[in-house]
């Protein structure tokens, strides 16, 4: 029951996290990468072209991945390290109420995908089914190999009655 729990929490987790950074994301596409290029130059974050294209990949591809659960860990520490840019860079010196810049959401987002960097994405999503079958998968290869071993037993084979003894009493 609590494994089930877990699972659910972190799927609506995952799910809302990242429906947020596709928007996000999306947004920065939409408006045109020269445009986000220019408002990250006129910040002063460094590489802003650079900058620029991995923020708005990391969130419309790594929030796709968190909604869907494939790569969770991977995806959310891509999303960490834009994060922190956008702390370092931006956020953090304009305290921490979002209506004055500041960094409440930007910290709310990275520590939430901390956390899925540290727990995974759990069952429900792509990541767990994969790791199911594995599982299952490699448990078939081991009951395999198991049945390799045992010894044979007399009842593995049919019997059949030129294999008794002649003088046997179950012998027709």
């Amino acid at each position: 029951m609590k494994r089930a729990v877990f699972d659910l929490a972190v799927l609506v987790a995952r799910v809302v996290i990242g429906v947020i950074f596709v928007a996000h994301g999306w947004q920065k596409f939409q408006g045109g990468l020269g445009a986000v290029t220019q408002m990250f130059t006129q910040m002063g974050i460094p590489l802003a072209g650079l900058s620029a294209a991995f923020a708005a990949a990391a969130e419309l591809v790594g929030g796709a991945f968190l909604i869907v659960g494939l790569l969770v860990r991977l995806a959310a520490l891509a999303l960490v390290v834009d994060m922190v840019g956008a702390f370092v860079f931006v956020h953090g010196g304009k305290g921490i109420f979002v209506t004055s810049g500041g960094w409440e959401l930007v910290g709310a987002l990275a520590s939430a995908c901390l956390l899925l960097v540290a727990v995974g994405g759990g069952r429900f999503g792509a990541d767990g089914l994969l790791v199911r079958a594995r599982g299952r998968k490699a448990e078939q290869r081991e009951a395999e190999r198991e049945a390799e071993r045992a010894p044979m037993d007399i009842f593995d084979e049919p019997r059949r009655d030129e294999d008794l003894p002649p003088d046997s009493p179950t012998r027709p």
